[in-house]
């Protein structure tokens, strides 16, 4: 199981590079960061179902991190939710598969790129589930300088007030964002300390690594509590010029760039850059 999410991890990063570099524009390193906890989620935890996406027990995902869109976009696609071929279409006029998710596309639940609003309406949702008895769970991801924003906090104190124990969200603590350092820009640290202050249950994890994360997400909530799992990442992971390098969080790489990075995502796990 795992070796085979680790390989489809390494195929949609080729396909996070493949739109960025035809589109000329894209989130490259924010993207690579996070495909690891896309792929466990998309692939091991979601109770979804690509040909009913409006299922009213389906489990509820939000990217409130919205500016790496590439990646799920390309993770959408790759379980069926849309053509792959429509991938080709990325950030041209008139495509679905714009810079951000929308929720005109199939399976995506709201629309995100505003930062720091994904952790209230996934609250939010949370709290229908309960109000209205249903089983299902919400998940959000959001960056680490998203954290800056006010709003995150207010989430976290609701989501902990009504004992959402159906709400996991996760941070991609990649320790760089558009600017320089997370915690040069705004210092967020001691960060698992602030959560449990919120009363969130807190566990830290490799969020490149995708054994540890399926046990984070495979962990039970605590009764009452939202989880929350700080996943440590490496900026840019996988591509030796982007990795830990802040340029790289919105960046298309010239032709040598590309073609180096497809032969780094090729020799990983013994990858091809043919892999469809």
């Amino acid at each position: 199981m795992t070796h085979t999410l680790k390989r489809k991890a390494n195929q949609i990063r080729k396909d996070i590079m493949k739109m960025i570099y035809r589109a000329k524009t894209g989130h490259t390193g924010s993207d690579l960061s996070c495909a690891d906890i896309l792929v466990t989620l998309y692939y091991h935890v979601l109770k979804i179902d690509p040909q009913n996406p409006d299922d009213p027990e389906r489990d509820r995902y939000v990217q409130s991190k919205g500016h790496a869109a590439e990646v799920l976009w390309a993770v959408l696609a790759d379980k069926g939710f849309f053509e792959k071929e429509e991938l080709l279409t990325f950030s041209q006029y008139q495509s679905r598969l714009i810079g951000h998710p929308n929720n005109q596309v199939p399976g995506v639940e709201m629309n995100t790129g505003s930062l720091g609003h994904g952790l209230a309406v996934s609250t939010g949702m949370a709290l229908a589930a309960k109000m209205d008895k249903k089983p299902y769970k919400v998940y959000t991801l959001m960056g680490d300088g998203e954290l800056a924003e006010g709003s995150v906090w207010e989430g976290a104190m609701a989501a902990a007030h009504y004992q959402l124990d159906n709400l996991t969200a996760i941070i991609d603590r990649n320790g760089l964002q558009i600017t320089g350092k997370s915690e040069d820009v705004m210092g967020i640290d001691p960060l698992a300390d602030k959560w449990r202050s919120f009363g969130w249950q807190v566990l830290e994890v490799d969020g490149n690594d995708v054994d540890q994360l399926i046990s984070a997400f495979g962990f039970p909530n605590e009764v009452g509590r939202p989880k929350m799992i700080i996943a440590h990442t490496v900026k840019g992971k996988g591509v030796s010029l982007a990795e830990n390098t802040p340029e790289w969080h919105h960046y298309v790489p010239s032709e040598e760039e590309y073609t180096a990075a497809l032969n780094d995502l090729d020799n990983f796990m013994g990858g091809t850059s043919h892999d469809k």
